[in-house]
């Protein structure tokens, strides 16, 4: 059971590149969660996936102190989730359904998420070097905070700037 929970039902297992793997199919969980029931259900999700892959990689991890296999993909699911939640908590507040978010914010969300993820600068790097487990998670949770936040600047300009 925790190896089906830290490669997200084995899609940690798909080569090449099984983070973006694993990403991919969190975005997808995330906007089939937010057009299916809009913001509170995705962020509900977003934190339990978020504390069940703390959990998770803390047991399949316990052995192996510093290790942050390419298999365990818990972490960008939770990551690529709270990118998502942001642009979706913003259209929430404004109101708007949840089918209703642009097709752009998805996409800039996921390739944002990935340049941060392995990019690694500022906290996400930091988080990545600290060598534990805690390190495996928070490293792709600060991507995705930073993402989600890129994905608003992003629009924003869009919006406001270029196209006023």
């Amino acid at each position: 059971m925790i190896r089906a929970i830290t490669t997200f039902g084995f899609v940690g297992l798909l080569k090449p590149a099984p983070g973006t793997w694993g990403s991919a199919a969190g975005l997808a969980l995330g906007i089939a969660l937010h057009w299916l029931a809009g913001f509170p259900l995705l962020a509900v999700t977003t934190l339990a996936v978020t504390l069940l892959g703390f959990w998770a990689c803390a047991q399949a991890l316990k052995d192996r102190p510093g290790d942050d296999p390419g298999e365990i993909v818990v972490d960008e699911v939770a990551g690529i989730l709270l990118a998502y939640c942001i642009p979706a908590l913003a259209f929430f507040g404004r109101g708007n359904a949840p089918d209703l978010l642009p097709w752009p914010a998805p996409l800039a969300t996921f390739l944002l998420f990935r340049l941060f993820d392995i990019w690694k600068p500022w906290l996400v790097g930091r988080a990545d070097r600290r060598g534990d487990v805690r390190g495996v998670m928070e490293d792709d949770l600060w991507a995705g905070l930073f993402a989600g936040i890129g994905t608003i600047v992003l629009g924003f300009l869009y919006h406001v700037v270029f196209v006023f």
